[in-house]
């Protein structure tokens, strides 16, 4: 018997089965996805061949998504959850009539287009989004601080995932925003800002530009299951105002909610210490610093302004960059240092800029006295600076070394340095000339560009070298000193005892 007889009958009866084995998969996937998403699939849709897309926007108000393309990314859980999320938020803005099905929108930062998709599948379909990886058809490649599209392009602006607190430049993004959005369009934005200043840091970006129009906390989709904030900004047609510093004597006001952070400081040491050498660097240990307090993620810049510095590794190297908490936040040193014995270490240290003259109240300039006290020694790293005093006044010294120096105006410095969007914290070590760059700090407005201050305070405390002695250097006492730390926290500075 030929053995190949029967195999025409064998391949012909194959074929048959597996054809009928695919159709019924076809249905069981089609049945799927009807029970499922309660959606219909017409021939062009892509849910009939992978439903995962049109299941992600299942349960909202309109109809199914048509997508032509998937990459495998697009099916997983988590972010099909996304999609799902997002398009809750926006049909509630579409609600409150922050967004329009109309609207011309974009997503910023947005590496996974879950969020335009969500856009794109309640009937916002003009939705396209940026991130640094094109995703197509989705997502295509830009940052949030060059958006790549011209001015007053979109209605709407949507970032959301935190996008804004990982920005190494907050302003500029927001910039960028407020520069593609159109007069009376609104942007959206999920932040975490969970507490005050952080919300107000958020708020104080907008000055220029824009309104915040709602405030709502929702409840992220990810497993950490936390809330975040949503808030909604609209762009006004002729803008808001400026937040210029440019006024050199235009006051300023401590808001409320920094003025309540201060209460929350370390108490100040009310009797003067005996051996204040040892207790005021004891102190450092009980400072409540304001990063440990609040989240300064929403600040444009981040500076340290060392008044009075002397060697790097005197305040700058030994305890700002070592102890301070920074949040991961990179700081721009100025260290401000008359004496030039401490100049050319400078010029080898990275995100330091010198200024090597005298802080002081006018540009003029200036002598300082080295003026020890019994027993004092020169030290090797540099010289002990006493008073300083404008070159006319000079005759004032008890006949100590004198040097000439040049001085600036340092509130006005301060005032064209740094802005009310950075965050800025100081330390002032100026042998006696706070009493002299506090009240102008506070005449110009200067001192509400600064977060937070660490102040020594001179006066005539008792000797380390000679017990029973007080230091002939300073004429004032230590209950002036109390008086000049409380009227500063009474005014809402958050100002530390420093030694």
């Amino acid at each position: 018997m030929d053995p190949t007889a029967g195999k025409p009958g064998f391949l012909r009866n194959l074929l048959i089965r597996l054809l009928i084995f695919g159709l019924f998969i076809v249905i069981v996937r089609f049945t799927y996805v009807i029970t499922l998403a309660g959606e219909s699939c017409t021939l062009g849709d892509f849910c009939f061949f992978s439903p995962s897309l049109n299941l992600a926007i299942a349960g909202t108000r309109s109809g199914a998504l048509a997508v032509h393309a998937a990459p495998e990314h697009y099916t997983s859980k988590e972010w099909i959850s996304g999609v799902r999320f997002y398009s809750s938020v926006f049909q509630d803005l579409i609600d409150g009539g922050f967004l329009s099905p109309a609207a011309k929108s974009l997503c910023v930062e947005t590496p996974t287009g879950n969020d335009v998709l969500a856009l794109r599948g309640i009937g916002v379909t003009d939705a396209i989004g940026i991130s640094k990886k094109a995703l197509p058809p989705l997502v295509k490649s830009g940052e949030a601080r060059r958006i790549p599209f011209a001015n007053g392009t979109f209605n709407f602006v949507f970032a959301g995932d935190g996008a804004l607190e990982r920005s190494p430049r907050p302003a500029e993004f927001v910039a960028e925003i407020a520069r593609t959005l159109k007069p009376e369009g609104f942007a959206a934005f999920h932040v975490k800002a969970n507490d005050t200043y952080s919300f107000n840091s958020f708020v104080d970006l907008f000055n220029f530009c824009c309104n915040v129009v709602k405030v709502n906390d929702v409840l992220e989709f990810d497993s950490s299951m936390s809330h975040v904030r949503e808030v909604v900004v609209k762009k006004e047609r002729h803008g808001i105002g400026s937040d210029s510093n440019s006024d050199s004597n235009e006051k300023c006001s401590v808001p409320e909610y920094k003025k309540k952070l201060v209460r929350n400081a370390e108490a100040l040491i009310e009797e003067e210490p005996l051996k204040p050498w040892i207790t005021l660097k004891r102190n450092v240990k009980n400072i409540r610093y304001l990063s440990s307090m609040v989240d300064i993620s929403f600040k444009d810049r981040y500076v340290y302004v060392d008044v009075g510095a002397r060697s790097y590794g005197s305040s700058i190297g030994s305890w700002f960059r070592k102890q301070y908490p920074k949040q991961n936040k990179t700081f721009h040193v100025y260290a401000i240092e008359a004496d030039k014995t401490f100049h050319q270490e400078y010029g080898l240290k990275k995100g330091v800029t010198l200024l090597p003259y005298a802080a002081w109240v006018r540009n003029e300039s200036l002598v300082f006295e080295i003026n020890r006290g019994p027993g004092e020694k020169v030290q090797g790293k540099g010289r002990g600076m006493g008073r300083i005093q404008p070159l006319q006044s000079s005759g004032g010294f008890d006949g100590g070394e004198v040097e000439k120096i040049p001085g600036f105006d340092f509130a006005d410095w301060l005032k064209n340095t740094v802005s009310k969007n950075d965050f800025v914290v100081m330390k002032m070590d100026v042998e006696g000339t706070e009493f002299d760059l506090i009240p102008r700090l506070f005449e110009t407005g200067a001192i509400c560009l600064v977060d937070e201050i660490f102040l020594e305070c001179h006066y005539n405390r008792w000797q380390r070298c000679c017990p029973g002695q007080r230091s002939p250097k300073y004429e004032k006492t230590y209950d002036q000193c109390l008086q000049l730390f409380t009227s500063l926290r009474q005014s809402g500075v958050l100002v530390h005892q420093w030694f």
